[in-house]
C-alpha cells in the first residue's frame, strides 16, 4: 500500500469519507473502509519507468486572472497528493506529499470510466461485444428499464436519454442515491436497491438515445455490466486480463464493490501514480504498452480522438461545451480541444490523466479537493500540464525514446 499517512484526526465514516479534511485519508485508505476485489497485474515483468528529471516545477504557467503561478505553485494550490510527468516512457517529473507514496493505492474516482471504456475496446477487437449492438443482446434485464432500445455505442459516449442527475451536491440526485445502493452513503430511504445492478434497472428515459452528450455516472456502470456479460466473467478478472496484466503494471489495481461484488465502474477504482503513467503511455503509443504489447487497437485509439461526424456537435449540444470549447466525449474520454491531439481522464476532488499525442507528454495528477468539482483548479492544473508538455516539445532529448520498444 505504500507508506501509511495518519487517520485524521475523529473518525472516517460513510457521513464523511468524501469532505475534508477526512478524504485526503481515505482516498489513499478505501481498502480499509469498503470491500474492494483485486485486479491482478499478473504474473508477467513490471515495464519499467526510467528516469531523467527536469526542472519543470519551475515553469510559469499563466492562469485566466492574468496572474502567474509555476507548475508547482499550481500543483500546491490545488491539493495535491501526488504528481508525475513523463515523455516519451521517461520520467521527468515525481512527487508525492499526503502522506503518500510510490507503492500508494489512491482512488481514482471517474479517470475510473476510461479504464472500463478501453476494457470494451478490447472486447470489441476480439469481437465479443458489438458496439451497435442493443445493451439487451448482452443484459436482458434492461430491457424492463430506461436503457431499453439504447446499444453501446450509445453508452460510451454517454448519450443515451436516461434521467441521471450528475449534481454532487444535491443528496437527493440520482449520483447520490447510487451511493446508497453500493454503501458508499449512509441509506436514507429504505426502498433504495441494495445493489448497483438492481439501482441501475429503476433508472427511466426521458429523451432518444442518440441525442446530445450529457454526463452520466450510470452510462459506465451499464457499460462495465454489459463488458462483464460480453466477457463472461467479472470486472477485476476481465479488466486484469484484457488492461492492467498486459500494461506491465508494478502493482494490482483495486475495485470497490457492492454487496454481491459488482464493481463501482465509474469511480471506485485504485491504483498507483505510476501505474496510471503506464496506462497513459500506453494510449499514447497507439494502444501499445512501455514493453510493445498491443493492449487495445490502434484503431480504438484513433476512433477516440476522431470520434463521429456528430460527436462535435453533440458535445456542442451541451452545458459542458463552455467549459471545453470546440471539444467531445468519446470512449469514455474527455477530448478538451478541437485542434490538439489530447485526451483528459478526469475524476471529482482532482483527479486527472493527461495525454498529448503529439509531444509524448503524459502527465497524472491525484488530488483530494475539498469540493468535488473546482473550475480554476481543473484548468489552473491543464494549463500547467500544456505548459510542461510544450516546454518538453522545444527541449532537445535524443535519447529520450523507449528503449525498451
Amino acid at each position: 500500500m505504500g507508506q501509511q499517512s495518519s487517520r485524521p484526526h475523529g473518525a472516517v465514516n460513510l457521513d464523511n469519507w468524501q469532505t475534508a479534511p477526512q478524504l485526503q485519508w481515505s482516498f489513499q485508505h478505501i481498502e480499509d473502509l469498503f470491500p474492494t476485489a483485486v485486479i491482478s497485474r499478473g504474473t508477467g515483468p513490471v515495464a519499467e519507468l526510467p528516469s531523467r528529471f527536469e526542472s519543470v516545477g519551475e515553469l510559469s504557467v499563466p492562469q485566466f486572472d492574468g496572474t502567474v503561478l509555476t507548475v508547482a505553485e499550481t500543483m500546491a494550490a490545488t491539493e495535491t497528493d501526488g504528481w508525475m510527468v513523463s515523455r516519451h516512457g521517461r520520467v521527468v517529473a515525481e512527487e508525492y506529499h499526503s502522506g503518500m507514496d510510490a507503492g500508494t493505492r489512491h482512488l481514482l474516482m471517474s479517470v475510473s470510466k476510461s479504464l472500463v471504456g478501453v476494457v470494451a475496446g478490447g472486447l470489441a477487437a476480439e469481437g465479443a461485444l458489438d458496439l451497435d449492438r442493443p445493451l439487451t443482446t448482452y443484459v436482458p434485464a434492461l430491457g424492463a428499464s430506461g436503457y431499453a432500445g439504447a446499444v453501446v455505442r450509445h453508452l460510451l459516449d454517454m448519450r443515451s436519454g436516461i434521467h441521471f442527475s450528475e449534481d454532487y451536491l444535491d443528496p437527493r440526485a440520482e449520483v447520490r442515491v447510487l451511493e446508497q445502493a453500493i454503501g458508499w452513503a449512509p441509506r436514507q430511504h429504505p426502498q433504495v436497491p441494495r445493489t448497483m445492478y438492481d439501482y441501475l434497472l429503476t433508472l427511466e428515459q426521458k429523451a432518444p438515445h442518440g441525442g446530445p452528450f450529457e454526463y452520466r455516472s450510470s452510462e459506465t456502470d451499464v457499460l462495465g455490466w454489459v463488458c462483464e456479460a460480453a466477457g463472461g466473467i467479472r470486472m477485476p478478472e476481465l479488466m486484469s486480463r484484457t488492461l492492467w496484466s498486459a500494461l506491465g503494471a508494478e502493482n494490482d489495481a483495486r475495485i470497490a464493490v457492492d454487496s454481491v461484488g459488482s464493481g463501482m465502474y465509474d469511480g471506485g477504482i485504485c491504483a498507483t501514480l505510476r501505474d496510471l503513467a503506464r496506462f497513459g503511455t500506453m494510449l499514447a503509443q497507439d494502444g501499445a504498452s512501455l514493453s510493445g504489447q498491443q493492449v487495445v487497437p490502434g484503431s480504438w485509439i484513433a476512433d477516440t480522438f476522431r470520434g463521429d461526424p456528430d460527436s462535435r456537435d453533440a458535445f456542442a449540444a451541451s452545458p459542458t461545451e463552455t467549459l471545453m470549447p470546440g471539444g467531445m466525449y468519446r470512449n469514455q474520454f474527455w477530448l478538451p480541444y478541437p485542434d490538439r491531439d489530447v485526451l483528459l481522464c478526469l475524476g471529482i476532488h482532482g483527479q486527472m490523466l493527461y495525454v498529448n499525442v503529439a509531444t509524448g507528454v503524459v502527465a497524472v495528477k491525484l488530488s483530494s479537493w475539498p469540493e468535488p468539482q473546482h473550475a480554476w483548479k481543473l484548468f489552473a492544473t491543464l494549463r500547467a500540464f500544456d505548459a510542461v508538455s510544450s516546454h518538453l516539445a522545444q527541449v532537445s532529448d535524443g535519447d529520450a525514446a523507449i528503449a525498451v520498444r
